[in-house]
């Protein structure tokens, strides 16, 4: 390996995501990928990204790379559905030397591995619903497919909340799964693979997993994600071999409530003297 492929290899990832929710990709990253260092962003004054503009979201997106990038990151991650489906490409085309992944792919093609039947059922926000991100990969890969979305915007105030568990989450649960659920019965294969298209969603994994039973493969986009990154990484020979990578949490407006929030999502620490506050909208976009 060369002295500049070592240098790069040191790099850190920078991981950005509208809020809190991309703290259950960059947990994802940290089990995976022990000797990285990681560099979160949370747009927390904007959030949610969900209600902007597919021109709003890009232009933010923009920003928050462009704070990453003066970081010196070796690979971007968008930790966000939203921001995953509208801005993945434009990002590759303005920062070319540059990694970007996003979400939805490693999602999309981990539900085509996973089913049996060719039967997926998409569970995500409004927009990311609205948009088609994850029914378009998913008939890329898979033009036969049976897909069924479902917005679940519901299970965001859950999982911020702390409600993971418990008779009355799995009830909640029941009931915005039921759409989904009534319309697979009615099908002639029913729903085998599930994707948890908001990075939000893994934190109800076990109640929604419960809900619909063992026979129906969730895939979490966030651990789908990572695998992808590790991939990446090592095909490339960038992966870091130190024992322990650090990570470095940077929001925008917040940090208290960022870090009172963060274990619902992240199983390390998160102290709020240590987030850093910064104001990316003076970066280009």
């Amino acid at each position: 390996m060369s002295a500049a492929s070592i240098d790069e290899s040191k790099k850190p990832i920078g991981v950005f995501d509208s809020g809190v929710g991309g703290l259950t990709v960059l947990n994802e990253l940290k089990k995976q990928l022990p000797g990285e260092d990681l560099i979160y962003l949370g747009d927390t004054a904007r959030v949610p990204y969900g209600t902007k503009s597919a021109l709003s979201v890009t232009r933010y997106a923009r920003q928050a790379a462009q704070a990453l990038v003066d970081r010196d990151i070796k690979l971007l991650v968008l930790a966000c559905n939203t921001v995953s489906a509208v801005a993945v490409e434009p990002l590759q085309v303005a920062l070319p030397n540059l990694l970007v992944v996003g979400v939805v792919e490693p999602g999309a093609e981990a539900s085509c591995k996973a089913t049996r039947n060719g039967h997926i059922g998409v569970i995500a926000t409004e927009s990311t619903v609205s948009n088609q991100a994850y029914q378009r990969a998913i008939l890329t890969r898979r033009p036969d497919a049976t897909i069924q979305a479902q917005a679940c915007s519901l299970f965001v105030a859950l999982a911020e909340e702390g409600w993971h568990d418990g008779d009355l989450v799995e009830q909640i649960v029941a009931k915005c799964l039921s759409p989904i659920i009534k319309a697979s019965s009615n099908s002639l294969t029913g729903m085998d693979t599930l994707v948890l298209g908001c990075t939000h969603f893994p934190a109800l994994k076990a109640s929604i997993s419960r809900v619909l039973g063992g026979d129906v493969a969730l895939v979490d986009s966030a651990e789908t994600t990572a695998r992808y990154v590790a991939g990446l990484l090592s095909d490339r020979a960038l992966l870091n071999e130190q024992s322990e990578g650090q990570v470095q949490f940077m929001v925008t407006d917040g940090p208290e409530r960022f870090a009172r929030v963060a274990p619902c999502f992240f199983s390390g620490s998160v102290e709020p003297s240590a987030i850093e506050l910064v104001d990316i909208q003076h970066f280009g976009g």
